[in-house]
């Protein structure tokens, strides 16, 4: 039986853990550490650590959302995750300053445009050359959206939250180019969304 009954869940996270996993499992294919920008409720972390032996998982979230993921990991006393720690990804410095891998699951389109470029810059600190940056979730392309689904769930975020909405791959793409990121892979996922794979670029 669980110890933390209460601890929090997203039915959203079991259904979309396998396909995530099956692609992690390709690009994360050295040991290091991954920085995981918005844990949520962390139960991303500890099954793609429990997968994934040769990394060392650090969750983050923001500070009203930690305490969720710290009982997930107390849970799975997996010895590759480590404790999760507060960011914002607009608030400077980060506590985590390098990472072999970053991985960022439903988070692009929540936060207004600035938290994406603070984001993308904030990851590309961090990254070594050859870094990978995986960005999962709903997706635009050309300005338009890819399904009936994802318009209309960008509809919903920007009534709620007019800074928020399903972001274009080509916006992201330019913003990424900025800070000398390049798309190296899109992978399409159930539900419509995308796992776009985003490369640090030597900057020499």
């Amino acid at each position: 039986m669980s110890g933390y009954p209460g601890k929090p869940w997203a039915e959203a996270c079991e259904r979309n853990r396998e396909p995530i996993l099956a692609a992690l499992r390709e690009v994360f294919d050295r040991p290091g550490t991954v920085l995981e920008i918005g844990s949520g409720t962390g139960q991303h972390a500890v099954h793609f650590a429990a997968a994934l032996p040769h990394l060392a998982w650090q969750p983050s979230d923001l500070e009203e959302n930690l305490t969720g993921i710290q009982q997930w990991v107390e849970e799975a006393a997996l010895p590759n995750v480590l404790a999760p720690v507060a960011l914002d990804v607009t608030r400077h410095p980060w506590p985590v300053d390098r990472a072999g891998w970053i991985f960022s699951a439903n988070t692009a389109h929540i936060m207004s445009w600035n938290g994406v470029e603070a984001m993308f810059a904030g990851a590309a600190r961090l990254l070594p050359e050859g870094g990978c940056f995986c960005l999962y979730g709903p997706f635009h392309q050309g300005g338009r959206a890819t399904s009936d689904s994802n318009a209309r769930f960008d509809a919903m975020l920007r009534q709620r939250d007019p800074q928020s909405g399903v972001r274009d791959r080509d916006d992201l793409e330019r913003l990424a180019g900025h800070v000398h990121m390049h798309l190296r892979d899109a992978r399409l996922m159930p539900a419509n969304n995308q796992l776009l794979v985003w490369e640090r670029r030597a900057t020499r």
